[in-house]
């Protein structure tokens, strides 16, 4: 597996599986199906409510702890948020089962994130979260963030997808030394992506499906992906991907499909924010 070296020199898997909307009865299943097939970052989060079932399947695999590379989330907290936050990884670690995990992060920008960063940024001290990030930060919450504390980002995991490719965000990212990484890499289906005619085109070109063009499009670009599935012939497709390579005529055609918008929401609108900004984690 192809990996990214983060900007405190943890290695992370360029590559992995996630489990958003996976339900915590069918999390063990896919977790374990995901192992098998060759994965080792396993992308969980509270707020996700599967935590659990994923630290089982990663108990019963068998697989030496140091193989893994396991990410969790830190939820919105109320103040003190410092000392909220430090609860609130004590019990993802404890629905995990493990000792450490090898990233932590913020899940939303949102509430005292100051506070926040600042108990992640103990935990990160003391060996508990081996490399700390950010999730769903646009760049002035993120700059903002890298400008006024410590320790910097290693990563901001955020939706890029074809239909909304972030380059503006990546380059920030790379001028910072924090590594991009993308949620809904399949933008979950939408604008007919697995149909697309040109990602189709430049599929068959090279006996590839759509979505392993999109995920050798994202990895060659840089960018960690996290793709999702609960079927093994789709989780063993989406990791083959590092046997072929799209020509930079082909990378400028993917281009042109960026509509620069989310299809998902934009975590600047007030309706999104105050939604989100309710909204607590057990």
């Amino acid at each position: 597996m192809q990996t990214v070296a983060l900007n405190n020199g943890v290695k992370m898997p360029i590559l992995g599986f996630g489990v958003f909307q996976v339900p915590p009865q069918e999390t063990e299943q896919a977790v374990t199906g995901a192992l098998t097939a060759g994965y080792r970052l396993l992308d969980t989060a509270a707020a996700y409510g599967n935590e659990e079932a994923v630290g089982r399947a990663v108990k019963n695999s068998g697989i030496p702890r140091e193989e893994l590379f396991i990410t969790t989330k830190l939820w919105i907290q109320d103040a003190p948020a410092e000392e909220n936050a430090k609860r609130a990884f004590d019990a993802s670690l404890r629905k995990l089962g493990l000792d450490y995990v090898d990233l932590y992060l913020m899940h939303q920008p949102y509430g005292d994130v100051y506070g926040q960063w600042r108990a992640m940024e103990s935990l990160n001290h003391e060996g508990l979260a081996k490399a700390i990030g950010v999730s769903n930060f646009y760049p002035d919450r993120l700059l903002d963030l890298v400008l006024n504390n410590e320790i910097t980002p290693a990563v901001n995991q955020i939706e890029v997808h074809p239909f909304f490719q972030r380059a503006a965000d990546q380059e920030l990212m790379r001028e910072h030394g924090i590594q991009i990484q993308s949620w809904g890499g399949f933008a979950e289906g939408k604008n007919n992506l697995f149909t697309n005619p040109l990602l189709s085109e430049i599929g068959q070109a090279h006996g590839k499906s759509v979505a392993q063009v999109v995920l050798r499009w994202l990895t060659q670009r840089g960018v960690a992906a996290i793709p999702k599935s609960v079927r093994p012939e789709r989780m063993a497709e989406n990791i083959d991907v590092f046997d072929f390579e799209l020509s930079d005529a082909q990378m400028a055609s993917i281009a042109t499909l960026d509509t620069g918008a989310s299809l998902f929401f934009d975590h600047r609108e007030p309706e999104q924010v105050n939604w989100l900004a309710k909204r607590r984690v057990d």
